[in-house]
């Protein structure tokens, strides 16, 4: 006799996470020449949607990535430009260093995730906590 049916625990198809891993690549060479983050940002946007949840929490947390980035890159930079500006009274060379640090953290900052969501990729697993802005 044949052995009676027994239903399979639901084992979702596997998600192409070659899209995530190219955002990935263009997120550390961004870190380099600054011109393929956004490259990169485009195309998390284009294939949050379609992609699977494990997928997904890579693309969200690349976006949230992105975009944190981008706001304590702009201080820094701010920073850096009235340093400049306020040289000539002493205050500068003070707002200088604290908006070079600030942006010099927020490279790190994007590195480690970057690394960190490679990390989650390469075993197939979902980000953990993509909407986070702490590594």
């Amino acid at each position: 006799m044949s052995e009676p049916y027994a239903p399979q625990p639901y084992d979702p198809p596997d998600e192409d996470g070659i899209l995530p891993a190219v955002v990935y690549g263009l997120y550390f060479l961004g870190l380099i020449n600054g011109l393929t983050i956004p490259v990169g940002l485009v195309i998390a946007y284009a294939n949050k949607a379609g992609a699977g949840p494990r997928m997904q929490s890579h693309y969200i947390f690349q976006i949230r990535t992105f975009w944190t980035a981008i706001g304590w890159w702009m201080i820094g930079g701010m920073l850096m430009i009235w340093g400049i500006l306020l040289m000539l009274i002493g205050i500068g060379f003070v707002m200088m260093g604290v908006g070079g640090l600030i942006f010099a953290v927020g490279h790190v900052w994007f590195a480690l995730r970057c690394g960190l969501g490679v990390m989650y990729l390469a075993r197939g697993e979902a980000y953990p906590r993509p909407r986070t802005w702490l590594v």
